[in-house]
């Protein structure tokens, strides 16, 4: 498994490769958003999965986040020093799978990245169409259709919509749905931005949604997608 990893500190970006390599993966290493660029328009095909800084000195990861996630369906994982909820849940919602912030244990990275290349894989083996009501979800394009229109999510409404869609019937609790956001977006999700993503999704699928006839509210207990 082939891994960009895009660094301008030298000495942890040798390092990173180091350990990297040493788990098995090969490397292509940038230093810069110019060079990055580069590799991506030559080799992004090849590649399983993206490690971008976020503050490099001619841009940000923001920026090479949003070609890969234009182009393909890979994941990609921010390291930054910058340690607020704000850059967070911008980073998740163009598209970036996980976020660590600088220090970090390299055993953790290695953690996140297993962790983030297991659930693509468990992705692509659940079914490629998914129906509720009016709502129709392409899993292999990650596209989310209503009444045949195509509705635009950020990553976090989609994987949230997905959580949803893979427990039809089943009833959810906050903490059950806060636990399987956790896993994408480190423990930067709490209760009050998961009750702005639900918000988000009904305003976005719902026919009416002050009463919600897809994603129901089941009183005292959370909430529940289909019968």
């Amino acid at each position: 498994m082939k891994i960009l990893l895009v660094e301008d500190d030298k000495t942890i970006a040798s390092g990173l490769e180091y350990s990297l390599q040493q788990d098995q993966y090969l490397t292509v290493l940038c230093y810069d958003v110019a060079s990055a660029k580069k590799v991506l328009a030559e080799q992004l095909d090849e590649f399983t999965l993206c490690l971008f800084d976020l503050s490099l000195p001619d841009g940000s990861g923001y920026e090479l986040c949003k070609i890969v996630k234009e182009r393909s369906d890979i994941p990609v994982i921010f390291l930054t020093a910058i340690d607020d909820e704000v850059n967070v849940v911008m980073g998740l919602d163009m598209g970036a799978d996980d976020y660590i912030t600088k220090p970090f244990r390299i055993r953790e990275l290695l953690s996140r990245i297993k962790s983030v290349l297991r659930r693509y894989h468990n992705q692509t083996q659940t079914k490629s169409i998914i129906e509720i009501d009016n709502v129709r979800i392409n899993t292999l394009e990650g596209k989310v259709f209503k009444n045949g229109n195509e509705v635009p999510l950020t990553a976090l409404e989609y994987r949230l919509l997905l959580i949803f869609a893979n427990h039809i019937g089943q009833v959810l609790s906050r903490s059950q749905l806060l636990e399987r956001i956790w896993d994408v977006a480190g423990d930067f999700v709490n209760d009050n931005t998961l009750t702005v993503y639900i918000k988000r999704l009904r305003e976005k699928l719902e026919d009416h949604p002050q009463d919600p006839t897809i994603i129901k509210t089941v009183r005292g207990l959370g909430y529940k997608v289909g019968d």
